[in-house]
């Protein structure tokens, strides 16, 4: 490949990470005027599995999906082999890997709902403000991580990158929510 060659691609590769990102703000945006100009109904739609309140459940949704996230982090830092007291990973940590950003994704979609639905877009407080920010933000971060899995030509650390912004959002939702909500004295806990 020559040097010319080497350049068109690299052009390609970031005009194609720049569009993934762009359907990424543009999802996180879609979120974030939806809040904001959706009328809150400041009820839950469901309680599941016999949570006393929308808070506690969210609270405890979004703390198993941070953990998914961790394990999710754990596993790709073993297969790409940034952990050095592991060995090579066996094929099952991929399986994992996958399987844990697909069940963090799944038990975070009820909070989500309930944030957007139930409560809208905070717009009083700093916490509450940067947990909205955080919150949207996250789903968008999503969307661009799933599409940068899809698409070729993208430059090596792309994935990497995006898969960082994508964790560090969820524990920056988990952390002014959850982390804030089990912080509170007097508050229940199931």
């Amino acid at each position: 490949m020559t040097r010319r060659d080497e350049n068109s691609s690299a052009v390609r590769g970031g005009t194609t990470l720049l569009l993934v990102a762009l359907a990424g703000s543009l999802v996180a945006t879609a979120l974030g005027m939806y809040a904001r100009l959706h009328t809150p109904t400041g009820r839950p739609l469901a309680l599941i599995m016999g949570f006393s309140g929308m808070a506690t459940m969210k609270a405890w949704l979004a703390t198993a999906g941070a953990l998914l996230g961790v394990l999710q982090l754990q596993s790709v830092l073993w297969m790409w082999g940034r952990l050095p007291f592991a060995g090579a990973p066996p094929a099952w940590v991929a399986l994992c890997h996958r399987w844990c950003g697909t069940l963090a994704f799944l038990v975070t979609l009820p909070v989500a709902y309930h944030c957007l639905w139930s409560l809208g877009f905070a717009t009083s407080g700093t916490r509450a403000v940067l947990h909205s920010l955080f919150g949207c933000a996250f789903y968008g971060a999503f969307a661009t991580k799933m599409l940068a899995l899809r698409v070729r030509g993208l430059p090596g650390w792309a994935l990497p990158l995006v898969g960082g912004v994508l964790f560090a959002l969820l524990i920056a939702a988990w952390a002014s929510s959850s982390l804030w909500y089990f912080s509170q004295p007097g508050l229940p806990l199931l």
